[in-house]
């Protein structure tokens, strides 16, 4: 298998020509996601309200959603190289902003419109790579490759860039860790622009007109409504990652309260365990829903185990206190959830092999809703049915997430003989996935 995967240039999934990008992914959601679990207990500390904090991260995703949704249109267009420089230089540029004249000068009206236009570069680095993947890696090894990337972006996002600020904070302070960021994300840009060689990808788009561009850029999300499975899948993903963008806005005001008690060190190396896991269980998710079904996968193991670790995350800690062990096992729980989504980068492309930009433009404006939808339940809830009535809903639409993977059928590659074994009530000729 080792050997078969190797001559082809893979690595159990992982396309090998591609190594030095997935690195720079980890490299770059470290400096990016750096900020991601306090942030918003800092901005509460100097004098915002805890609502203030949560809309600050509202607009940045909904700004990242935007983002998100043009991506992949553009990446399959002019190039992904170029469009992850673009994403690398336009994040430096507004992240200074964003601390010299935003958080430097206690102006949240600035805050807000520099952290928001910093919310449109990330899109661009990140999610043009997953465009250049799916260009590469085989048809029946897209989970794989895609696990791969959800790999080291969790290494950086959660591994690296929770657990830093939990070291740096006490010696350089909140101002300091938000400056160091800015080394990750020039390093993450060198390396793709140095080190990635391969451009193993379609060049459609390349001599295309004005209005071809802009025609393929908006079935991004005409794609939604010409494809009802894609619509349907879009939905899920929203859904897939509301806690992992609205915890880090209330959870932290949680866990280090009185009620419970943790300090904010502790709340990161907590909140950094459930990244750690997903380092390992991204790949594995990936291996293993090639093998058992990409949507049953995501529909029992996704929806249904978040739906329950969800709630955990919050109960586990409000019944046994600041048990810190306790806590870590919850996040775990959470963390082995929210991985077994990573089959979402390979069934969009998979269900419009013809038009692979715009199926993953839809893709990322749905993770780009996640991110802007995570925090906005937050910032609607907190003042009203609090951090529990918020848990709540989170895990409610884990629910309709169940319901509603009955609704996407994808042809999974390699995987109809399995297909027509377990779908005994469907039609026996066809080769969707109905699990």
């Amino acid at each position: 298998m080792v050997q078969r995967e190797e001559s082809r240039g893979l690595l159990f999934g992982l396309p090998l020509s591609l190594i030095w990008g997935y690195i720079a992914i980890a490299v770059f959601m470290t400096g990016d996601g750096i900020e991601l679990a306090f942030l918003s207990r800092y901005v509460v500390d100097l004098g915002f309200s805890p609502t203030q904090a949560s809309f600050l991260f509202t607009v940045y995703g909904l700004l990242a959603a935007l983002s998100s949704w043009s991506s992949g249109v553009l990446a399959d267009i002019f190039g992904p190289r170029r469009i992850m420089r673009i994403g690398v230089i336009a994040w430096i540029v507004f992240h200074v902003l964003f601390l010299f004249f935003g958080l430097g000068e206690k102006n949240y009206a600035l805050m807000v419109l520099f952290y928001g236009i910093r919310g449109l570069a990330y899109p661009l680095f990140i999610y043009a790579f997953v465009v250049w993947v799916s260009h590469v890696a085989p048809r029946e090894r897209q989970a794989s490759a895609m696990g791969w990337y959800w790999t080291m972006y969790s290494i950086g996002i959660g591994f690296l860039g929770t657990y830093l600020p939990s070291f740096t904070i006490p010696h350089i302070g909140f101002m300091g860790t938000l400056w160091m960021a800015v080394a990750w994300v020039v390093v993450a840009g060198a390396m793709v622009m140095l080190l990635v060689k391969d451009w193993q990808r379609a060049d459609n788009g390349a001599n295309t007109s004005l209005a071809g561009r802009l025609r393929e850029l908006s079935r991004g999300v005409t794609i939604l409504f010409d494809h009802r499975s894609i619509l349907v899948a879009a939905l899920v993903r929203i859904i897939c990652n509301l806690p992992l963008f609205g915890f880090p806005v209330i959870m932290p005001l949680f866990f280090t309260s009185a009620e419970v008690g943790f300090t904010m060190e502790q709340w990161l190396r907590i909140w950094g365990a459930l990244f750690i896991v997903t380092i390992f269980t991204n790949v594995m998710w990936g291996l293993i829903g090639d093998r058992i079904g990409w949507v049953f996968q995501m529909r029992w193991f996704g929806c249904a185990g978040c739906a329950l670790a969800t709630l955990a995350f919050y109960y586990v800690p409000l019944t046994y206190g600041a048990s810190f062990s306790v806590a870590i096992l919850a996040a775990v729980a959470l963390g082995i959830g929210v991985s077994a989504f990573v089959p979402m980068g390979a069934i969009f492309p998979t269900m419009a092999p013809e038009h692979k930009g715009a199926a993953l433009s839809a893709h990322n404006l749905a993770a780009g809703l996640s991110s802007f939808m995570g925090p906005a339940i937050a910032t609607l809830g907190i003042s009203t049915v609090g951090v529990e009535g918020i848990v709540w809903i989170y895990a409610l639409l884990y629910l309709l997430g169940v319901v509603l993977t009955y609704f996407i059928h994808v042809d999974q590659p390699g995987f109809e003989h399995k297909a027509k074994l377990t779908a005994p009530f469907s039609d026996r000729s066809k080769t969707s996935e109905v699990l």
